[in-house]
């Protein structure tokens, strides 16, 4: 196994110590995801009350897997119709759209009905709960290619981690797999090698639980050619340290919906280097489009005619998957849309609450790139100190994780309608 672990002295891949992954949503049509409800809800009062089969379905933009026809089961946890949506025309209401991850640090909203996905990966949508966090595998970009070290002008991390369920979209255009730390609602089994946890608890003579597992995960991953790979230490030092550090991170990712110190613990910049609006976006969305540039010497972010300062150079540079976070956000609200399409189904004014949203992308971004230096200190620390290899999690009946543990745990517990009413045993 040498060619898969790196020999003896090879770091373990996140793909052997956190073996169940499901791959990246399909959702085979744009309009079902937008940046705000109420354009969705729109779209689909549009689709449904859209006179004549041939209208709707031209709407509907049938793929191979989903046409009008089709009926199919919910997803867990939602509860819309299972009857095909030829039967919704001339009403019925829009099931109540979701937050997702729309790939790395983009935050959207999805309806929820499989009908409309090509490929939802409902196992994903079975762990979907307050408990969870995906870590999601991002494309690698060669550092050849951008120049710059990690999150700044660089290819950025290895993973983005998520409260929401994300949908495993990568910039780099070669997406990874979404991997939940838990593989049961409730926070139930998690989803690492089973003996993983009390090996490490041996090895460090410290109590580990999986959350701490995936901090480390969140400190120390990084791209290697045969996959993401995470260095273990043996130190309990080093270990604590990246505890703490990948914590931070995870709470950062997650907007503080997971690892916070109390429930109102959010994201903030110190006073002083907090951005704020110091002239009004402009309303109407035609005048923003392609028009994002950043000011390095104010520090100041210009949509249009509109001002955010200060904003730190670390946020503006973020890139993930070789693309700058911002200017993905951006376009994404702002692109033209195609005439007669249900994407062209939109709000026409920029609303407030997506400035508190950019506002918020800013800070994280910013304090994420801060944690860089802390990230490569604990990186060399932990390849100087004492290691757990591949090979000692070999040696140790730890890995290769059992086949089981790499399929979606039984849901047999758990009741879901499916195609037109029927019962779903799954």
């Amino acid at each position: 196994m040498a060619e898969r672990d790196g020999g003896r002295h090879g770091a373990p891949l996140l793909a052997d110590l956190m073996p169940w992954s499901v791959a990246p949503l399909r959702i085979g049509r744009t309009w079902p995801l937008a940046p705000d409800a109420a354009s969705l809800r729109a779209r689909w009062d549009a689709l449904v009350r859209a006179e004549g089969a041939a209208a709707r379905e031209a709407l509907f933009q049938p793929s191979r897997a989903r046409r009008p026809h089709i009926a199919v089961p919910q997803l867990p946890g939602h509860a819309s119709p299972t009857a095909p949506l030829t039967a919704e025309s001339g009403g019925g209401p829009c099931p109540e759209p979701v937050r997702v991850l729309h790939g790395p640090f983009d935050r959207q909203w999805l309806i929820p009905d499989q009908r409309l996905i090509d490929a939802a990966r409902p196992e994903l949508w079975r762990v979907a709960d307050p408990y969870q966090i995906f870590a999601v595998e991002q494309g690698h970009v060669s550092q050849d290619t951008i120049p710059g070290p990690g999150p700044g002008p660089g290819p950025g991390p290895a993973l983005v981690f998520s409260a929401l369920l994300p949908d495993g979209r990568s910039p780099a255009g070669r997406p990874g797999r979404i991997r939940p730390l838990y593989r049961r609602p409730g926070g139930r089994e998690p989803n690492l090698a089973p003996g993983l946890l009390p090996h490490l608890a041996d090895r460090l003579g410290l109590p580990v639980a999986a959350e701490d597992v995936l901090a480390w995960v969140a400190a120390t991953a990084g791209h290697r050619p045969e996959g993401v790979a995470v260095p273990l230490t043996a130190s309990p030092d080093a270990w604590r340290t990246g505890i703490a550090l990948g914590r931070r991170m995870l709470w950062l990712h997650t907007h503080g919906a997971r690892c916070a110190a109390s429930p109102d613990d959010r994201p903030k910049l110190p006073g002083g280097r907090r951005p704020y609006v110091r002239a009004a976006i402009p309303a109407d969305l035609r005048a923003l489009t392609g028009q994002l540039h950043y000011d390095p010497e104010e520090e100041t972010l210009h949509l249009a005619a509109g001002r955010i300062s200060p904003v730190p150079a670390a946020a503006w540079d973020f890139h993930t998957g070789g693309v700058r976070v911002v200017d993905r956000w951006f376009e994404r609200r702002t692109a033209p849309a195609t005439p007669g399409t249900l994407d062209a189904v939109r709000t026409a004014t920029w609303p407030q609450e997506w400035t508190s949203e950019l506002l918020e992308l800013i800070t994280v971004l910013a304090l994420l790139a801060e944690l860089g230096p802390e990230r490569q200190e604990l990186s060399a620390r932990a390849a100087e100190g004492p290691c757990l290899t591949a090979y000692d999690l070999r040696r140790a009946g730890v890995l290769p994780a059992p086949a089981a543990a790499r399929r979606p745990a039984s849901v047999l517990d758990h009741h879901e309608e499916g195609p037109n009413g029927q019962f779903a045993l799954l």
